[in-house]
């Protein structure tokens, strides 16, 4: 028995190394989501722009899916993913709702001022309230809505054109399922 025991660092370098490797292995861009396929939490925020003009989940149902993104002044992501969110609105139409999380009114004003709005709301989110309920881990995050409000898709991390691309596609069976 006394040999043994010598193997046992040994067993346990291994099943270490085997959960390690396995760790390499996944996206960390794929967090799991408590809210895929269920209605946008309910929330009462003002608008960015508008501090008087009180905004609710209702105000984020389209007639078509739409994208809501998490996205701050603080954040260097947010910044590099700013330009393909402008080219997406304005070349292809695509509806964007903001949510500007735990900012500064102020900056985030002069931040859109300079560098464009693609968003057709936005939601002003000091408090980072709306940010906990829907499971935020950090700005830059990117929900697909279906035409109901219910969040159907969550992607964390900067959209480039590859990851529009993804969503594009989500964007187009939802399209189609409620069509028919």
């Amino acid at each position: 028995m006394r040999r043994y025991i010598v193997f046992i660092p040994l067993v346990l370098f291994f099943a270490l190394g085997v959960l390690l490797w396995r760790g390499l292995q996944l996206d960390p861009t794929e967090l799991p989501s408590a809210l895929i396929d269920k209605p946008m939490p309910s929330f009462q925020l003002s608008s960015l722009q508008d501090s008087q003009r009180m905004l609710t989940e209702a105000d984020l149902k389209f007639d078509e899916p739409v994208l809501l993104n998490v996205w701050a002044t603080w954040c260097p992501s947010c910044k590099a993913e700013h330009a393909q969110l402008n080219r997406m609105a304005t070349q292809e139409g695509v509806k964007i709702i903001g949510v500007n999380y735990k900012d500064e009114r102020s900056k985030a004003k002069v931040w859109l001022e300079k560098y464009l709005n693609p968003y057709v709301i936005n939601i002003y989110d000091d408090k980072g309230s709306l940010g906990l309920d829907l499971g935020v881990y950090g700005a830059p995050e990117t929900y697909i809505l279906d035409a109901k409000g219910v969040i159907r898709y969550k992607h964390v991390g900067v959209v480039d054109e590859r990851v529009w691309q993804q969503l594009k596609g989500v964007m187009a069976s939802l399209q189609s399922e409620a069509a028919s």
